[in-house]
């Protein structure tokens, strides 16, 4: 089980990587530069990566590949400059390490390499490489959606996947969409049944990417982002980058907000 995701902190592949681990609350980390250096400018400090005492590139890399199970790097086509270095790297440490291609493979097969790669060599801490945005405008995207796609596979092989999906609700789509993310928090709230709220409530934080995978299709449908619903995704799309944030993450949000609303009104308190 991927315990835990880290990365250089660069824009690109770096970024989605732990902005994926952030989505889905999977614990994130790494090492940057001294002064948080990135292309774009300091990194922000919402992304819980350490400072290296040096501001070289290089020293932060090693480090990262020290401080995981392995290192998976996505590039499109062969591997320059720091991507390669990361390769280089990984080998004299004697640490698993995978490139994926994507010239050569599409996003599904991508995910498939990565799935095994992961679980043949245990992978608890895996260290995500690959081409800053300058280089490669279109790998953020890519990075994290064959990262998402492998969790998601993950999630179809755990014991969790037919608990979380017993527990949809019939859906009663009404086509009077919510536009709002309180609205939607409370027509999901009155679709469910009381067992189905403490059972949320109760869910580990970790453990919601799992409520995500079993009910994205179910919220979706509900909330009428098959039909996009500008209107809500417009709404919980502010104070986020708009280049980069999904449907998908919408459902997220909402979802997040929905267990932290549950968790006030029906988890069991210990009074002594």
């Amino acid at each position: 089980m991927l315990k835990k995701i880290i990365s250089g902190g660069q824009t690109g592949a770096d970024r989605a990587a732990i902005d994926l681990a952030i989505k889905l609350s999977i614990p994130h980390g790494g090492w940057i530069p001294r002064g948080r250096k990135t292309e774009s400018g300091p990194l922000p400090l919402k992304y819980r990566l350490r400072e290296m005492d040096t501001a070289d590139y290089p020293s932060r890399t090693k480090q990262n590949i020290q401080d995981s199970h392995g290192t998976v790097i996505l590039s499109r086509g062969r591997l320059t400059k720091g991507s390669e270095l990361t390769k280089v790297f990984a080998k004299i440490a004697g640490k698993p390490n995978c490139h994926i291609n994507l010239a050569n493979n599409d996003s599904f097969e991508a995910a498939i390499i990565l799935q095994s790669f992961i679980l043949e060599n245990q992978i608890e801490i895996l260290n995500v490489a690959g081409p800053r945005a300058s280089n490669d405008p279109g790998i953020y995207g890519d990075v994290k959606s064959i990262l998402e796609a492998v969790l998601y596979m993950m999630f179809l092989d755990s014991p969790e996947e037919e608990t979380i999906k017993a527990l949809i609700p019939t859906p009663c789509v009404k086509g009077n969409f919510p536009k709002t993310k309180q609205e939607a928090i409370e027509l999901i709230a009155r679709e469910l049944p009381l067992k189905t709220k403490t059972f949320i409530a109760r869910l580990p934080k970790a453990n919601i990417q799992f409520l995500y995978f079993g009910w994205l299709d179910y919220l979706k449908l509900l909330l009428g982002f098959d039909s996009e619903n500008p209107a809500l995704f417009t709404q919980i799309r502010r104070g986020m980058d708009p280049t980069t944030f999904t449907i998908e993450d919408g459902v997220m949000e909402i979802l997040k907000s929905l267990k932290q609303l549950l968790e006030t009104h029906y988890c069991l308190r210990v009074i002594k």
